[in-house]
C-alpha cells in the first residue's frame, strides 16, 4: 500500500496553497477498477479566477466528470490545482478548456467534461463547456454525442 501511494504529497501533508496557476500540483493514483467504466465527478463551487481585462474577480462552480483510464486524479491536489486560478487572469471559456487539457495530459481518462457555471458580471453569465473522449474508441464517439446534445 506504500509503494502505491508514494508518489501522492499532498494528501495528509500541509496545504501549500500555490498563488498562481500551478498545473505541477496535479497528482494521481492507479485505478484499481480499469476493466470497468464508470464515472467520477468532482464539483468545485468557489472556484475563482481574475478577468484578464479588468482584473476583478470571476466565480464558478466548475463540475468535472471522467470516466478514468490508468490514472486517476488525485481530489486533494485537483482543489490546490483549481486554487492556483484565484490570481490567474483568463477568460471563462480559456479557464475551462486549460482545465480540461491539463488533466487529459495528466492522467489520459478514457472521457472527460468540464463544465464552468461563471456568476454573472454586468449582466451576463457563462456556463463554457469542454470535452474529450479517447480518439478511435467509443469514447470518441461519446464525447461527439454529448457535445451535440449539450444544452
Amino acid at each position: 500500500m506504500e509503494r502505491e501511494n508514494e508518489n501522492l504529497h499532498s494528501l495528509g501533508a500541509p496545504t501549500n496553497y500555490k498563488m498562481n496557476y500551478a498545473p505541477e500540483v496535479l497528482e494521481t493514483f492507479e485505478n484499481k477498477h480499469k476493466e470497468n467504466d464508470y464515472w467520477v465527478r468532482f464539483n468545485c463551487p468557489e472556484f475563482t479566477s481574475l478577468c484578464p481585462i479588468t482584473g476583478q474577480p470571476d466565480f464558478a462552480e466548475i463540475r468535472i466528470s471522467y470516466i478514468p483510464g490508468e490514472r486517476m486524479v488525485e481530489s486533494k491536489s485537483l482543489k490546490l490545482y483549481l486554487f492556483s486560478f484565484r490570481n490567474h487572469g483568463d477568460f471563462h471559456e480559456d479557464c475551462i478548456n486549460i482545465i480540461m487539457k491539463d488533466l487529459v495530459k495528466l492522467m489520459a481518462p478514457k472521457y472527460i467534461e468540464v463544465t464552468g457555471f461563471f456568476t454573472p458580471r454586468g449582466g451576463i453569465s457563462i456556463y463554457p463547456f469542454a470535452n474529450y473522449g479517447q480518439p478511435g474508441t467509443k469514447f470518441e464517439r461519446l464525447a461527439e454525442e454529448r457535445f451535440a446534445r449539450h444544452e
